[in-house]
């Protein structure tokens, strides 16, 4: 597939971009360039090959939900910079 000038210059206005001279002509080239190696992707031989949606296996890591105890509330305030009548001590945001 081909690009010329005009095509660069409808998408620059469309992006409200200003374009100087050097810049359409940068364009038209690297756009070029990038068309075709998009179409010689088009010719690889891709029969009997299975889509994937990730180059790797995925697998979750996700942990079983079990039912346990609470954490005990001292031992969650025991680190706690500031703590007072059982409840964490933060900064007033608003």
């Amino acid at each position: 597939m081909k690009i010329n000038r005009k095509d660069v210059e409808h998408v620059a206005n469309l992006a409200r971009l200003e374009l100087s001279e050097s810049d359409i002509t940068t364009f038209v080239d690297q756009i070029g360039d990038i068309l075709e190696h998009v179409d010689s992707l088009k010719r690889v031989d891709t029969q009997g090959v299975v889509g994937t949606s990730h180059a790797i296996s995925l697998t979750n890591a996700f942990r079983d939900d079990e039912v346990a105890e609470p954490a005990d509330r001292d031992v969650s305030l025991a680190n706690a910079p500031e703590a007072e009548a059982g409840c964490f001590v933060v900064p007033k945001i608003i």
